[in-house]
C-alpha cells in the first residue's frame, strides 16, 4: 500500500544506534524528511546518506529534520554514522513494520530479478504530520538535489 500526499503520516517509534527510541510525534511542529534505504555501508546508500549530510544546512535552515530508516541493527547503524560522519538521526526497523506502513517494503526489480526488499523512498511530512511528498523508487544519486528543488531549499 503506497501512501499519498495529504494523508497523515503513519506514527512510528524506532530505536537509534544506541537503542534509544524516537517517535515521529517527537518532531511535531517541524518539517520532517523521512527516507528509507536498503542497507548501511552499501555504495548507493552511502551516496544518498552523504548527499543528505552534505546538504544538511539547506534543510535545517528551512526547519527540516532528516531521519534515515533501514532494517539495519544498531551496531550497523553506528558503524555507518561513525564512518560517514552522519549528523542526522538514523533509525533501525529490523522487523520492517514501519517500512511496511509507509509502503517502502515489497517487491522490486533488482538487476532484472524481482525480489522483496526495501523500496528506496522519501517522505516529506509537514509540521502537522501530513504528507506533502511521497516519493517511491527514488535513485540514490541525484535524489537530494531533486528533493531540494521540490522543497525550494
Amino acid at each position: 500500500m503506497k501512501l499519498t500526499v495529504g494523508q497523515k503520516a503513519p506514527e512510528f517509534t524506532l530505536p537509534d544506534a544506541s537503542g534509544k527510541t524516537h517517535s515521529l510525534s517527537d518532531f511535531a511542529g517541524k518539517n520532517v524528511i523521512v527516507y528509507f534505504y536498503p542497507k548501511a555501508m552499501t555504495p548507493g546508500c552511502t551516496t544518498q546518506a552523504c548527499d543528505f549530510r552534505d546538504n544538511m544546512a539547506s534543510f535545517t535552515g528551512k526547519n527540516y529534520v532528516v531521519i534515515g530508516i533501514s532494517p539495519d541493527s544498531g551496531k550497523d547503524l553506528q558503524e555507518f554514522i561513525d564512518t560517514e560522519r552522519l549528523p542526522f538521526l538514523m533509525l533501525g526497523d529490523e522487523d520492517k513494520k514501519v517500512l511496511e506502513a509507509y509502503g517502502a517494503w515489497g517487491e522490486k526489480s533488482l538487476y532484472g530479478k524481482i525480489v522483496t526488499g526495501v523500496i528506496r523512498s522519501t517522505f516529506v511530512i509537514d509540521e502537522s504530520g501530513t504528507l506533502t511528498h511521497a516519493l517511491y523508487n527514488v535513485k540514490a544519486t541525484g535524489h537530494v538535489a531533486s528533493l531540494k528543488a521540490k522543497l525550494g531549499v
